[in-house]
């Protein structure tokens, strides 16, 4: 393997990533040159052994989540949130069961982080177990040999050379991950301009990753993120699971005599609509002096008055009542005045049509926000749907 290539490196031009990644070199060169060469060697193979156990864990967890995976979905698929007001914990618990249950690549994740960690412990134990007789018998030799010659330090701080630009690589593979994903962040831009870790990743870490990282990674990152959208939304089903009954029976009077999943839709959206008001001292409160006042569907349904957040979450809630199946979305709306702010809507599966259509309670008073044509010109969502 070609080293790196310092030429050209000065004072001048050496940066905090620089310095740090010589000075982790220089640490190891160091402590491999008092610790001898017998020392150092084993280290050394510490170091290759807990990496080959690692590999090993990696692959065999690939197969082990395909495998396992379904499975987790079908026990995960009948978790539901009891129908009470729940605790902060309980709230946390039930969202990320139903997430890894509804979410492929976070179910995908945990199981894959949970059979490493098992697999690893496993294969820890078992080396440890094989080799416990030899691995005793080389700490006893090291503890009584002699003290280090100097061709043995020498020998050392060769070998811890070759720890150092092990760790290096290390810490460049991260940084270089980081790198790609935030290309255009100031700290993406000083790391780059560290010519020891643009050796390091020109010469190492791309040639080892092919385009995986560059290319795919930003693609499974932007899928990652737009599935944490997803589950920080969840959390509106989790809270507000409990149905209290005022809401329920107010639901089934407005939606009496509708035929089809559209019609109960549209009454909701209308009486939602029509008998709440946008509470402006709420924001005004928030505006100016910070206070957030969180309100439930049952405080919005009982005061008649709430911002967009409530107006959605009154919404979900007698919408589920009926047995329509309902989200509350977050992201951003036009604001009239050329630009967008923090806004949050619902959108409703209508089953006869086999679709989602969206639909802004909040802004039913002025004009027909219930699944128009140009919705989308005027809401950004937070997540991709």
């Amino acid at each position: 393997m070609e080293g790196p290539n310092l030429e050209g490196l000065s004072l001048e031009n050496l940066n905090l990533i620089s310095l740090l990644l010589l000075g982790i070199m220089i640490l190891s060169v160091v402590q491999g040159l008092f610790r001898g060469a017998s020392r150092s060697a084993g280290r050394l193979v510490s170091l290759v052994s807990g990496g080959v156990l690692t590999a090993l864990s990696l692959l065999a967890s690939i197969p082990l989540t395909l495998w396992l995976s379904p499975m987790v979905q079908t026990w995960l698929s009948g978790v539901k949130p009891p129908q009470r007001e729940l605790s902060g914990f309980e709230q946390v618990y039930y969202t990320l069961l139903t997430a890894v249950a509804d979410y492929p690549l976070m179910r995908f994740a945990v199981v894959f982080l949970l059979g490493y960690w098992l697999l690893r412990t496993l294969l820890g134990l078992a080396a440890a177990f094989l080799l416990g007789g030899s691995s005793f018998l080389g700490r006893m030799m090291v503890r009584g040999e002699r003290p280090s010659s100097l061709l043995s330090r020498l020998a050392g701080a060769v070998l811890g050379g070759m720890i150092g630009g092990a760790r290096c690589l290390t810490v460049i593979a991260v940084l270089f991950i980081v790198v790609t994903l935030n290309p255009d962040s100031g700290f993406s831009r000083y790391v780059e301009s560290s010519p020891v870790y643009q050796q390091g990743a020109r010469s190492v870490i791309e040639p080892l990753t092919g385009n995986l990282i560059k290319e795919k990674l930003p693609v499974f990152t932007r899928s990652v993120e737009a599935e944490l959208n997803g589950i920080l939304q969840r959390r509106y089903e989790v809270i507000d699971a409990d149905i209290p009954s005022s809401i329920g029976n107010t639901a089934a009077l407005v939606t009496k005599g509708a035929s089809t999943d559209k019609e109960k839709a549209r009454r909701l959206y209308d009486w939602v609509g029509s008998q709440v008001s946008y509470d402006y001292d709420k924001v005004k409160d928030y505006e100016e002096n910070g206070n957030w006042r969180e309100q439930t569907p049952q405080m919005t349904f009982d005061t008649k008055l709430g911002v967009c957040i409530d107006y959605s979450r009154l919404y979900a809630v007698m919408a589920r009542s009926q047995d329509l199946n309902v989200r509350v979305v977050t992201g951003l709306g036009y604001d009239g005045r050329g630009g967008y702010g923090p806004h949050a809507w619902n959108e409703v599966y209508l089953s006869e049509e086999s679709r989602w259509i969206p639909l802004d309670s909040t802004w039913a008073g002025s004009g027909d926000w219930f699944d128009p044509p140009a919705f989308a010109e005027t809401h950004i969502p937070d997540k991709a749907v």
